[in-house]
């Protein structure tokens, strides 16, 4: 435990559960619903409405060896080498292996996917992708699709939900076991105000960070709460350096801030080409799939380009299409564009890479469990080892899918299963002021923004590190100062901004820590791949001073995940200083 948590009230409200559940995405509603059915008392906690989270923005679809000739082990491949040596191998066979199934129980559940004329469901490709192994819903609705069908299935269960609140922090027992969270519950309610919930399991899903950065195609609420909390906790996360830029995002202008529209990559899987503004088609001869190489290659090649000619942006070409296909497969495309005064029927779509996915976030173990007792974490919050450097495309709502079943069942089949087999502990709420984190004013989330794409976007440096991480840490002393801001009083806005300085730091600190370009992360000064030295992982977790601790694993295996243990040396030896190498500290057995 770090002892170390937001500024805030003392919560005033509080009700007991035998799981929370904070997020209600693919991975969130899911695990509460498998929860649920096995007759724990389940309470689904959401920062805005139930259907308001970053699933239901996803166009493309949900990856699975579904379609005839295609096999897990295929799926397999295909997501290694996406993954750019780091993907944690046990993980990603569980991922295809369990994957067919779970879309399937999806289905039943009520989710509509498109079919073909035979009553099949419809597939399409997408980069990275040697096989059509893709199904959508609505075109290039899934996400939204998948959510109405989650959100119904909840609705219908009539599970505990409380919409509108921001989680703040875990609540633990002296022993640093999870005893439940604290939350904001926002506008007037059963509930209002600071309060808990408190329960022995706690399942993170609260989604991405993409909000670090100016332009995203992430919702307002990916703010990394999920991260922080975790981070303040005392877990570990991992692989935080490699945020996937989309490469396909409409672009609005160099001074657009906020959520972007995406251009699904199953426009290029249809067959549209990436051209400059005088037609010629770029990425041939660059990889073997070309449009459709994996998104991390594509993102370069586009930025590349932008650089070679002096121009913002590159154009996705998509007109011989015609009206009925872009009205029919990509009608969520087609209008987002002609809001925009661009009709892709007659033109080709200006496109520019912004932020998308992290790829990495709070470590976990196979069943989703994290370095912290109680504690789980699943989708785009977590780090499965999955993904590795560079997420295979729509592998994001399979992984949800999976695992969140798999965290399902560890809590169902735990001692917690039994209400009578592991006693309610009263949950340890540090007194007010102790190791409480200074905050950010509400004008600060831009100032994390603006540097975060300066210094930590597409490409990147040491001396563009270096930078940011002053930066950072200038806001961060700026709010610990007595003399500091007077308006960084308690609230979402002031909660927000500081939940993304801490994922920001921690993500400079990874970044200036690995040493190569591999996957997303794209170093300028250091352009190859250099598996001898960095085909490993880099393991951060927060110190009791609140500095990023640093340390890289031994091999490219993604490590074991255990408790932490105060009475253990290689715990305690972690938060000796901010920056450790693998000889500083002893690997995990």
């Amino acid at each position: 435990m770090t002892g170390i948590r937001l500024t805030a009230p003392a919560p005033g409200w509080a009700i007991d559960a035998d799981v929370v559940v904070v997020g209600s995405g693919v991975a969130g509603l899911t695990t509460a619903l498998r929860c649920a059915a096995a007759g724990l008392a389940t309470v689904v906690v959401t920062k805005a409405r139930l259907d308001d989270g970053s699933t239901r923005w996803a166009q493309g679809g949900i990856a699975a060896a579904l379609g005839e000739g295609d096999t897990p082990e295929q799926h397999l491949d295909d997501t290694l080498v996406a993954g750019a040596g780091l993907c944690d191998e046990t993980a990603v066979r569980t991922l295809v292996t369990e994957g067919p199934d779970a879309v399937r129980r999806l289905i039943e559940t009520g989710a509509h996917f498109d079919t073909t004329d035979t009553g099949a469901i419809a597939l399409t490709r997408e980069g990275g992708h040697h096989r059509r192994r893709i199904a959508h819903a609505g075109g290039d609705a899934t996400g939204a699709e998948i959510s109405r069908a989650l959100v119904d299935a909840v609705r219908s269960a009539a599970l505990r939900t409380i919409e509108n609140a921001l989680v703040l922090d875990l609540l633990t027992d002296a022993e640093g076991r999870t005893q439940g969270v604290t939350l904001h519950v926002m506008g007037e309610g059963q509930h209002d105000g600071v309060g808990a919930v408190r329960a022995p399991a706690v399942v993170l899903a609260t989604g991405g960070m993409g909000q670090v950065f100016s332009a995203t195609t992430n919702p307002p609420v990916s703010t990394g709460d999920g991260v922080a909390l975790a981070l303040r906790a005392g877990a570990e996360v991992s692989d935080l350096e490699f945020v996937q830029f989309h490469p396909t995002v409409l672009f609005l202008g160099a001074d657009s801030e906020g959520q972007q529209p995406l251009v699904s990559e199953a426009v290029r899987g249809e067959g549209a080409h990436l051209v400059d503004a005088s037609g010629t088609r770029f990425m041939l001869g660059q990889h073997e799939l070309a449009e459709l190489a994996p998104r991390d290659i594509v993102a370069k090649a586009i930025t590349r380009q932008m650089h070679l000619q002096g121009t913002e942006h590159m154009y996705l070409d998509a007109r011989h299409f015609g009206a009925g296909m872009w009205e029919q497969r990509f009608p969520t495309i087609l209008a987002a564009c002609r809001a925009h005064g661009i009709d892709p029927v007659t033109q080709p779509i200006p496109v520019a890479p912004a932020a998308h996915y992290a790829s990495g976030g709070v470590r976990t173990d196979l069943r989703g469990r994290t370095t912290v007792p109680g504690l789980y974490a699943c989708g785009e919050v977590a780090c499965t080892g999955v993904h590795g450097a560079n997420r295979l495309a729509s592998n994001s709502l399979l992984e949800g899918l999976v695992f969140a079943e798999r965290i399902a069942a560890d809590i169902v089949d735990g001692p917690r299963a039994d209400p009578g087999a592991v006693p309610r502990r009263e949950p340890v709420v540090p007194p007010a002021g102790a190791h409480t984190v200074p905050l950010l004013t509400a004008e600060s989330r831009a100032a994390v923004q603006r540097i975060m794409t300066r210094g930590a976007g597409v490409i990147r440096s040491a001396g563009s590190l270096a930078t940011a991480a002053g930066e950072l840490d200038a806001l961060q002393q700026a709010a610990a100062e007595e003399d500091g801001p007077k308006d960084a009083v308690p609230g979402v806005e002031a909660w927000e901004a500081t939940n993304l300085l801490l994922v920001s730091r921690v993500l400079v600190a990874a970044a200036q820590e690995r040493e190569e370009t591999r996957g997303c992360h794209w170093r300028e000064d250091r352009p190859d791949r250099d598996d001898a030295d960095w085909r490993r992982h880099l393991v951060v977790r927060l110190a009791p001073d609140r500095q990023p601790v640093v340390r890289t694993t031994d091999s490219a295996a993604f490590p074991p995940v255990r408790p932490r243990d105060p009475a253990d040396p290689a715990d305690t030896a972690l938060s000796a200083s901010p920056r450790n190498h693998p000889a500083d500290a002893p690997e995990e057995p």
